[in-house]
């Protein structure tokens, strides 16, 4: 499809055939550690989001046409990308002779979530995607042969890439939809990473770090005595200066103060992330809180608050025999997506009610589980 860019991309690959082209094309690089041809392919960006657009021509059509707007519409269109990037883990040959790299890999893909159009002084939405968390609209971008955890792996496949983004915020595309020409900008959002992904790309420490937080600068301390009042407060940009803080060391600390003074942030942040929870790690997170407080209930905490270990110990194992007995629900040694969403229903509350003398105390779990059965579709 010809397609051109105002102003003209900068930094971006040569390689303009619309096809997979070597992942690491637009990188200059001056060692070649690995077979490159093996580690990485990838489509260019831009090429990727012209072949995508041409292939949503009659959704677009069919969205101007249902919002009763005139088909000639020439723009500005807004696009708005949700990126995703994630390790997959272990993909090694289990037999056979190709070359030798690494056996995990990981993928960065997009999707397309909404397209509208100015209109007067508004702008009206001509598609939104229906289903944006099914692998049907998610387009691969770059798949790469890396661990995830291979910092200078993954900044050197990804900073070609990053590279392309960053100058298309800038640009208008200008592409012929439906016969006529028309403009695009692109907004990108990375909201599909995990929070390991987000602290690597971000420059912040691994998950193990006393800044417990992608979001704020809350120590695990600090968390721990507040529940409630926390607010937003990192973002990429301040990443980068407090990068810059931690590399030039400007008041001349001692290692331990500059990192309280930049919260954790010791490596470039390279990609810019919107750090979110997904519905699965909500499912995840509000079973664990689930999970405790049937253990508290079984064990009356509310009239002796300090049990012994052993005895807390002690519930957990009536608990986990109950619920293997009556809910088939085997122990496990950490939560996961299936155990929370058969933990969460009212079939295991009633079971758990069993094990709870106190009347009222049953009342209020049940009650409480129906309300958070009733949030649930707030997030599923």
């Amino acid at each position: 499809h010809p397609f051109e860019w105002k102003p003209p991309l900068t930094n971006v690959s040569t390689s303009t055939d619309v096809g997979i082209i070597d992942g690491l094309s637009g990188l200059n690089r001056s060692v070649d550690e690995y077979p490159v041809e093996a580690i990485s392919k990838r489509f260019r960006y831009d090429t990727a989001l012209v072949s995508t657009l041409k292939d949503m021509e009659e959704d677009i059509l069919e969205g101007l046409k249902s919002q009763d707007l005139e088909e000639y519409l020439s723009g500005p269109f807004t696009v708005v990308v949700k990126e995703s990037c994630d390790g997959m883990g272990d993909v090694s040959e289990k037999h056979g002779g190709g070359p030798a790299v690494p056996e995990k890999a990981v993928r960065f893909s997009y999707t397309i979530m909404t397209i509208s159009v100015a209109n007067g002084s508004g702008s009206v939405r001509i598609f939104e995607e229906a289903k944006p968390n099914s692998e049907l609209c998610c387009k691969p971008l770059c798949l790469m042969l890396a661990d995830e955890s291979d910092h200078e792996t993954l900044t050197a496949i990804l900073s070609p890439l990053i590279a392309e983004r960053e100058t298309m915020k800038s640009s208008e595309l200008m592409l012929e939809i439906g016969g006529i020409l028309r403009s695009f900008k692109f907004i990108f959002r990375g909201t599909g990473y995990d929070e390991k992904l987000v602290r690597e790309v971000e420059g912040l420490e691994a998950s193990g770090s006393v800044y417990i937080c992608t979001l704020c600068d809350a120590t695990r301390l600090e968390a721990s005595q507040n529940l409630v009042f926390h607010s937003i407060t990192r973002s990429h940009s301040e990443n980068l200066q407090r990068y810059e803080t931690w590399r030039a060391n400007p008041y001349h600390e001692s290692v331990d103060e500059l990192r309280d003074r930049v919260k954790g942030v010791s490596a470039k942040p390279f990609i810019e992330t919107l750090p979110s929870i997904d519905a699965l790690h909500c499912d995840i997170g509000n079973a664990a809180e689930f999970y405790r407080i049937f253990q508290l209930e079984i064990g009356e905490v509310y009239k002796n608050s300090n049990a012994t270990r052993e005895e807390r110990k002690k519930w957990q194992t009536i608990l986990d025999k109950h619920l293997r007995k009556k809910m088939n629900l085997k122990p496990i040694m950490r939560m996961n997506g299936n155990f929370a969403r058969k933990l969460m229903s009212k079939e295991t509350v009633e079971a758990v009610c069993e094990l709870v003398q106190c009347e009222e105390r049953q009342e209020a779990l049940k009650e409480l589980m129906d309300l958070y059965l009733k949030m649930k579709p707030v997030w599923r």
